[in-house]
């Protein structure tokens, strides 16, 4: 017999029902929306605030002492301690290491070059970097942690010939020694011979919008055979996914407790990334480039607190909504409530009755407002994130399932509940004395 009320109700009262049930999905489709973007967006923005750079420089800690005698500053002027490219594997092996989304090792090196072998040859700088290069699985190095750079042609890659070199030229110095992609050039590093200059094939010509635009690039290997220092490096550059940061970010971890201490490591702060890294590298200085982390803290912090207002506004309203139709749908139905009353029936039974009506609105409104709302989510990510592509992909995320269901349970059940309250508290003599 319940069952079959539960049913008729539905039956006889379509479009009131269908009204709760609308605002319902609305209010779902819009909450699935913004959770499944709060899901992705901390990696979305990540790569999109890639055109600011790295954010972890790592450098060999013995720049940071000062040696002076008789007030002279002796430290190198070029940073004479280096890290080894071959310690840089160990990246992989911090806590964090599965949130580092790209490495970019640097080798300086001054050269001398001139247009041909008997021109005068003209000092210009000159940096090692990783082109494409395979990090335990991982491609990174210089360009795609630059990704702002503006190559014609290719990148440079290893020699066969060992007297020739391959390499990317700077858009400034291209122009100033009238060099095209294709063209050769000699190049010899500054300490050398004049007996080791090398014939460098220009693969490329880049403009990055620095210094680098009046020097060259060549493969780190190559920076190294020049600088004479095999497996080093003079600064890393580090991409990784982080938390933004907050107040407990910027505590000194070595003056907590050890189960704050803890806590502060196993967090994905851009600190404890850096600390991590310091200790897994012997002689090096890792630091958060915070121009970076505040510019990704602030935007994901502003955007989650946008999309955690417009989720509570469409709750709020669908709420309303389903008050309002309740309302409706039981000032309709007093006759029948007087009646159930009045042939014995009890306060709880008829709330039963009402409670399971809202109750099995709500479930198919809110699994309707999840597949509605994933794909919304999907619309709006490839709208919004445009550089991934512009393509919308699925953002069917199952553990949100239960999570809106049980939030359009709640909404129907609120907004129902003081209707059914007030209807419970008639009498059923004065109810059916009114429709006699």
């Amino acid at each position: 017999m319940f069952f079959r009320l539960l049913m008729e109700s539905f039956r006889r009262q379509r479009r009131r029902k269908m009204l709760a049930g609308v605002a319902i999905l609305l209010g779902t489709t819009a909450v699935t929306a913004m959770l499944a973007l709060a899901t992705t967006i901390g990696d979305r923005i990540h790569k999109e605030l890639a055109v600011y750079g790295a954010n972890i420089i790592v450098y060999p800690k013995a720049d940071l002492l000062d040696v002076k005698v008789g007030g002279v500053d002796l430290k190198p002027a070029s940073g004479g301690a280096y890290l080894k490219e071959s310690d840089l594997a160990k990246l992989k092996t911090i806590f964090w290491a599965n949130n580092i989304t790209g490495v970019s090792p640097e080798l300086p090196a001054q050269m001398a070059v001139a247009r041909n072998a008997g021109d005068p040859l003209v000092a210009v700088n000159a940096v090692g970097y990783w082109f494409d290069h395979d990090f335990n699985g991982l491609k990174t190095g210089g360009p795609a942690l630059h990704p702002w750079w503006h190559l014609e042609g290719s990148w440079p890659v290893p020699q066969s010939n060992p007297d020739s070199r391959s390499v990317v030229v700077g858009t400034n110095l291209a122009k100033k020694l009238n060099i095209k992609i294709g063209d050769t050039f000699v190049m010899q590093e500054t300490q050398a011979a004049p007996s080791s200059r090398l014939t460098a094939d220009v693969a490329g010509i880049v403009t990055t919008g620095g210094e680098d635009d009046n020097g060259i690039l060549l493969t780190l290997h190559d920076a190294q055979a020049f600088v004479g220092a095999n497996d080093a490096v003079r600064r890393v550059e580090v991409s990784a996914r982080t938390k933004p940061e907050d107040a407990f970010a910027r505590v000194d971890p070595d003056s907590l407790p050890p189960k704050q201490r803890e806590i502060w490591y196993c967090r994905p702060y851009a600190n404890s990334i850096a600390y991590q890294i310091r200790e897994a590298i012997p002689g090096a200085q890792a630091e958060q480039v915070r121009r970076v982390e505040q510019s990704e803290g602030n935007v994901l912090k502003r955007i989650s607190g946008l999309m955690w207002l417009i989720s509570a506004a469409a709750l709020l309203a669908a709420g309303f909504a389903v008050s309002a139709a309740m309302a409706t749908a039981i000032l309709e139905r007093r006759g029948e409530i007087g009646l159930m009353r009045s042939l014995g029936a009890s306060k709880g039974s008829i709330a039963l009755l009402f409670y399971a009506e809202a109750g099995l609105l709500a479930l198919i409104a809110g699994s309707m407002g999840y597949l509605l709302g994933s794909g919304l989510a999907a619309w709006l990510g490839a709208r919004i994130f445009a550089g991934d592509g512009g393509a919308a992909e699925a953002v069917l995320i199952p553990v949100l399932l239960p999570v809106v269901v049980a939030l359009a349970l709640v909404v129907a059940i609120a907004g129902s509940t003081p209707s059914i309250r007030t209807a419970l508290r008639m009498e059923p003599s004065a109810i059916l004395r009114e429709d006699a």
